[in-house]
């Protein structure tokens, strides 16, 4: 199989390479990537900050399942999955609510977002996406709180006029996927209608995921790891654990997805634009599959059931946005409202009792921000203000009768709210020719308060508030001493306020632990220094270099707590020790990233990327390693391009976790790699988009081609094996 596959790979490269009469060169240069990580258009030659960026065209040609697989290929950054229908992008040794994620300029991190492992970014389509830029280290004083590690920028496709859209009355996409490794089936479709002052945009799309199957092909001289023997069937009530009759397909991973988007503009005058932009994503409910995989003391599986309710997210936004308002200023203002769902249902094995626990999110924002000139500088200023609410609800029901009754809620369940208003200002202008400088800030307020009306653990209080004057600020400057080289330094700090996720919530982190409410928790900050030297040789060789050091301020840490003087207690009919997040001193984090990208022949290019990130924390009781560190990683391939086709072949790698550098915080789930650790692993993939007719693409490919079983770092589901997916666009 492996030599049928090598001689798949090589007939495909000979027939790619021998269309070299009509390739179109793509051209390695700096200057031609604008981005705005700045909330303004801007060139990456300018910018101090690390940033990649994902054009439309390679979301496509990725074919990712998912917004976070598809940033995982990128091998930039990793992602942590604990269910097939999720993923946590990993920057620099942050995760969760310390990345913030925004959609078209508004933020989705909440007052829910954990910082565990978060699955959030899977509600938003990658079909629906024109481009995504992910900003590395803080970026705060531009966001706002939780961009310790970095933001990702999602933006969606823009409804286009007349004289946008290369003058079509009407045009669109149609696409749809198969993939093998776990039958998916994929479908999207978004239509223009363009005119001379009105435009719409229409999208949708569904996605259906069966069963994933992992790897089957032993991992180096590793043990094989993670297949699933038995699973368990509930008939007429009775739980029963059945023999799997193929270990390599995890069981209950499948999961469906809707996702629509509507937009529509109206161009009042040539300065002066309104738009309207809904978006609504569902799920089918999404088993947990680590939580499945749980065994008790006596070898049954603990769980029946575990599963997250349809992940569901509605976003309206209205933009007013004039780009000559005064002295030549550009203006945007966002007016928006944010609507989540998510729910947790889980039952243990031999139980009737299923315990649902549902929190309904509603965000209000405003956002602004003016760009203009001031002499020949650039001023950047705006107010944010956002205001959160939370209801958090529970209940369990018997199976068989039907009966429901009380359960305590993840979350207080009484009055939950964040209010958060933010003022912000950046100024960037030329020293002489060769350098520039940008300097930033930014301040405000925030509040939060929740409340208990049913204290079903007789907590101390039943209400908590909090107050905390936030601040942050950024200094870069930028050295071009020719043209092939660019040196960037970048000093900026960051913060992440506490929301209801850190102080009030009651949650089993993990088998036999609780973790419960801390009301003296503090923001978390940081400090990070950042260079940069980037080498050109005209547009066929670039070699980018960033050096990181992060100093992490109070930072919160999960760990050994006392709840009402005692450090055990009771839950769900197991005794747990008492965990909680506090501040826990000094954190410090290091790393290394590299890109080479250079042109072996006119029209193939050589891809190496290299991320490595040391952590530690530093607290009364001594040093230790930092959570979420990912090991070493990076992505390394050829990559040919023509008028007809584009084929990748690279492969993506890890290196080897060892267990002694795993947090003491339980948050890398050690629970769920080897006895060593994570091992190391490599995958080899190929990848093809064929232009055979007009307006009309094939995509193909191969994935992990030898089929290698394995998990990313902290992960509790194997990774997929051997996929082989085709599909097709058509675009009019």
């Amino acid at each position: 199989m492996k030599k049928a596959i090598l001689i798949l790979v090589l007939i495909l490269s000979i027939s790619c390479y021998s269309q070299t009469g009509n390739d179109t060169l793509k051209s390695i240069k700096l200057d031609e990537l604008v981005i705005n990580p700045l909330k303004h258009l801007q060139s990456k030659r300018k910018i101090a900050q690390q940033v990649e960026s994902i054009s439309q065209k390679e979301i496509e040609f990725q074919n990712s399942p998912t917004s976070a697989d598809l940033l995982a290929n990128t091998g930039k950054l990793t992602i942590q999955k604990s269910q097939q229908g999720g993923g946590s992008p990993v920057i620099r040794g942050f995760e969760a609510s310390r990345i913030l994620l925004l959609v078209d300029g508004v933020r989705m991190n909440n007052l829910i977002y954990r910082a565990g492992h978060l699955q959030n970014i899977l509600t938003v389509d990658k079909n629906m996406l024109e481009k995504v830029d992910v900003l590395f280290g803080p970026s705060s004083t531009i966001y706002g709180s939780d961009a310790l590690g970095g933001a990702i920028y999602l933006q969606t496709k823009a409804a286009k006029l007349f004289t946008e859209n290369g003058s079509k009355k009407i045009s669109g996409n149609a696409l749809v996927n198969y993939s093998g490794v776990n039958q998916g089936k994929s479908i999207h479709f978004d239509l223009n209608f363009p005119g001379t002052k009105w435009a719409s945009l229409s999208s949708v799309s569904f996605n259906d995921y069966g069963d994933l199957k992992m790897g089957r092909t032993k991992n180096g001289s590793n043990d094989y790891f993670g297949e699933r023997p038995f699973y368990v069937e509930t008939i007429n009530g009775v739980d029963q654990m059945v023999a799997n009759d193929n270990k390599y397909v995890q069981k209950y991973t499948g999961y469906k997805q809707y996702d629509f988007m509507q937009k529509i503009l109206f161009q009042q005058s040539t300065s002066t634009r309104h738009s309207l932009n809904i978006q609504y994503s569902t799920t089918s409910d999404i088993p947990r599959y680590d939580r499945l995989t749980e065994v008790t003391s006596n070898g049954n599986l603990k769980y029946s059931e575990w599963k997250y309710g349809p992940q569901k997210r509605f976003l309206s936004i209205y933009k007013l946005s004039n780009d000559n308002l005064f002295n030549k200023t550009n203006m945007n203002i966002n007016l928006s409202y944010q609507n989540i769902e998510e729910s947790r249902i889980n039952r243990n094995f031999g139980s009737t009792n299923e315990k649902s626990r549902i929190e309904k999110v509603t965000v209000l924002a405003l956002n602004s921000d003016f760009n203009t000139k001031v002499g020949n500088g650039n001023l950047i200023y705006g107010v944010d203000v956002y205001n959160d609410n939370l209801n958090s609800s529970a209940f369990k029901k018997d199976i068989i009768t039907g009966v429901q009754s009380a359960l305590d809620t993840r979350y207080p369940d009484g009055k939950n709210s964040t209010v958060r208003a933010e003022g912000y200002l950046s100024f960037s202008n030329d020293i002489n020719p060769k350098t520039s400088y940008s300097i930033s800030a930014r301040g405000g307020y925030t509040t939060l308060k929740s409340t208990i009306d049913n204290n079903y653990f007789n907590l101390p209080y039943t209400s908590i508030k909090q107050n905390n004057f936030i601040y942050s600020g950024a200094l870069g400057l930028v050295n071009n001493p020719s043209k092939d080289i660019k040196v960037a330094f970048n000093l900026a700090s960051a913060f992440r306020v506490p929301n209801i996720d850190d102080l009030s919530k009651i949650f089993e982190s993990s088998p036999g632990t609780l973790i419960v409410p801390n009301e003296n928790l503090k923001p978390e900050k940081s400090v990070t220094a950042d260079l940069n030297i980037t080498f050109w040789h005209g547009s066929r060789f670039q070699f980018e270099n960033v050096f990181f050091i992060t100093k992490l301020y109070d930072a919160i840490q999960t760990d050994i707590f006392t709840f009402n003087g005692q450090s055990t207690i009771e839950y769900e009919g197991e005794t747990s020790l008492v965990l909680a997040n506090q501040n826990q001193g000094e954190g410090h984090l290091a790393g290394y990233s590299s890109v080479l990208k250079t042109y072996i022949t006119k029209s193939i290019v050589f891809v190496g990327t290299f991320n490595f990130t040391h952590g530690r924390i530093h607290n009364s009781t001594g040093i230790y390693p930092l959570d979420h560190i990912a090991p070493i990683n990076g992505k390394v391939g050829f990559n040919y391009e023509s008028k007809k086709a584009n084929v990748e072949l690279y492969m993506l790698y890890n290196g080897k976790k060892d267990v002694s550098e795993y947090s003491p915080s339980g948050e890398d789930n050690l629970q769920y790699a080897t006895s060593k650790g994570a091992p190391s692993w490599q995958t080899y993939n190929i990848k093809g988009a064929f232009n055979l007719f007009k307006n009309a693409t094939v995509f193909a490919g191969i994935e992990n081609i030898f089929d290698i079983q394995y998990r990313t770092f902290s992960s509790g589901i194997n990774a997929p094996g051997r996929n082989l997916y085709i599909g097709t666009k058509y675009n009019f």
